[in-house]
Order: structure tokens, then sequence, then C-alpha cells
């Protein structure tokens, strides 16, 4: 396993980092004596850094790694995150109040069956809330040992600077992968200066760069991908499915010439980003995590990353367009 500076935390963490939002049932169903399996291989990989959040199935993604993790919870950095979905029980759809921040730590942290996280998130930025409460209230549960460092997700570079206004951001979690490279015009160049570790979510396009899917390819009604997209990036709309599909095919194409499959390929290129710190990819089994272990001894060329502009470029596919990620 490769390990990386995280920022201002003074963590090193793995390159590569189990995400678990698959395990809170918008993925679809899901096998769990498999995901089970899929955790301990990660930690025997060298894996120390995983991911879930309150939304994920609010709660089922959490005890289901808690589950995973037993007596290694002490080994790992443990991240969650809190302050959307809440319109289901009467609430705010994005909440980042001091009052239903304290909530949910504590719903957070008896699911995942700790008395502490290495890292808490505001998941997507409530601009209802002033980013002084949201960062004040954060600040309080590192003071009170809830939690060790701070950051968000999903917030604009602009609003990431309002919430340094009042505390220090130590980590920032941003999608990002060969179809959405948004981030790197103002969110990554300012994590940058400022130090900010970033976990880059989504870098197998959730799926897409799998290299699994082809035009028959249907998802079961659980699955978000059912709908279209998310993020403003319809990457499985009946319009953009196919076209995607073939530029897919010639990232496969490029990924054989140089001995790898296509998510080695993905995944390798989102971690040759200076600004990532860890790649979440998220694993349903054992051999899901053991494949993406190959993209760590593959450093692209200059000569790589041209002949994966060209995918993009012969079929026309915008990877920067002028839309936020909501």
């Amino acid at each position: 396993m490769e390990y990386r500076k995280f920022g201002l935390t003074g963590l090193d963490v793995s390159a590569i980092g189990f995400g678990c939002w698959e395990m809170g049932g918008t993925y679809g169903p899901i096998d769990e004596d498999q995901v089970i399996r899929a955790i301990h291989t990660g930690l025997d990989l060298g894996i120390n850094l995983f991911d879930t959040a309150e939304v994920y199935g609010f709660g089922q993604s959490e005890r289901l790694l808690a589950k995973g993790l037993a007596d290694k919870r002490k080994d790992i950095v443990l991240v969650s995150k809190f302050g959307v979905g809440y319109r289901a029980s009467g609430g705010r759809a994005r909440d980042g109040t001091r009052a239903r921040m304290m909530q949910s730590i504590e719903t957070t942290l008896e699911a995942l069956n700790t008395d502490y996280l290495d890292v808490y998130l505001v998941h997507w930025p409530d601009r209802e809330t002033p980013y002084e409460e949201t960062m004040r209230a954060l600040e309080d549960l590192v003071q009170q040992g809830k939690t060790r460092f701070v950051g968000v997700s999903n917030f604009k570079a602009e609003e990431i600077a309002d919430c340094m206004a009042a505390r220090p951001v130590e980590v920032g979690q941003y999608g990002y992968h060969l179809f959405d490279r948004r981030m790197e015009l103002e969110v990554f160049p300012y994590c940058r200066e400022h130090d900010i570790g970033i976990m880059a979510y989504g870098p197998l396009a959730h799926g897409l760069l799998t290299g699994t899917f082809d035009t028959q390819t249907r998802f079961e009604e659980s699955d978000w991908r059912s709908r279209g997209g998310l993020f403003n990036m319809a990457l499985f709309t009946e319009e953009n499915f196919p076209r995607n599909l073939l530029v897919v095919e010639a990232l496969k194409q490029v990924a054989n010439e140089r001995g790898k499959a296509i998510y080695e390929l993905a995944l390798a290129w989102v971690l040759s980003n200076p600004a990532v710190s860890v790649a979440l990819v998220g694993a349903r089994t054992p051999q899901e995590v053991e494949a993406n272990m190959g993209a760590l001894d593959f450093a692209l060329s200059d000569d790589d990353k041209a002949a994966i502009d060209a995918a993009f470029a012969e079929h026309h596919v915008d990877t920067q367009p002028d839309v936020w990620v909501e």
C-alpha cells in the first residue's frame, strides 16, 4: 500500500480508501457477508481510511462498517459526515445547524460503536445557516474529543474560504473522476494552497469506469443510477450513457496497450493529481478490493494522459461543464 500526507492533520492515509456509500442501499441490494469480507480484505491490504455518512441508509452503512471493523477501529482513520437527507424525517433537506450536528454526532458514534471519529465532515453546504455557526460547532466537537479533525464536502472554493474565516478546514471530499474534472478549476487549487487533504469520491465514475457495463445494462429501481445521474453529471441517461460507453471502450484500449485494466487506469489518473490524498473506492466483494491495488504501481506519463484526453475529445464529452455539483 502507498501512504500519503493528509493535509494538515499529520495523518498518513492509504492512497486507496474504502468508500461505504454502496453499503447504504442506494446502489441496489448487497450481500452483507460479502461486504464484511471486503472490509477485512481492505484491512489486510493496508487500507487505513474508511469513509461513511449518516445519510448512507441512515445508520445502515455505519453499523455495517462497525461490524466489519470490529476490534480494528483504532488501527484506521474513520470518517463520517452529516448535514443532508433529513427531509424524509420532517427536517430540512440540508441542515448544518449546531442543533442538528450535536444530534447527528451522537447517532453516528452509536452506529459506529466508537466514542470518537478521526474526521467529521459537513456533507453538503447548508446555505441557510451561517458557516460560522457550523464551524464553531465542529470546533466544539473537537474540544469534546468526539472528532479529531473536521472538514467539508461539496463546498465551492469561496464557501471553503467562508468556513476558514471561523475555523480551519482540514479535510475536503469531492467527486472526481475522468468524466468529471470540475474540481480542477477552483476547488483543488484552493485546497492545495491551504494544505487541505482531499478525498476523491467516485473515482470509477460510479461504476462506469469498471468496464463492466454495456448498452444492455439496466439498473435496479433502488439504484440511483437508474434515474440517470447525480451531481449535475448525467452519466447514465438514455442520451448520454451510450456515448459514455464509447469513451469507456476507447479507454479500455488505452489501458490494454499498457498492460492494465481500465479501472486501474482510471484510479491511477485520479491519484496522479497532486491535490488528491485518497481515492475512495466502494467495494462489495473481496475481489473488487484486490483488483483496485493494481493502480498503485502505475505511473501515468504525459503520453498516457494525452491518449486518455483524446478518447474524450473524439466523442465530444465535456469533462468540465459550467455547472456545480448540485
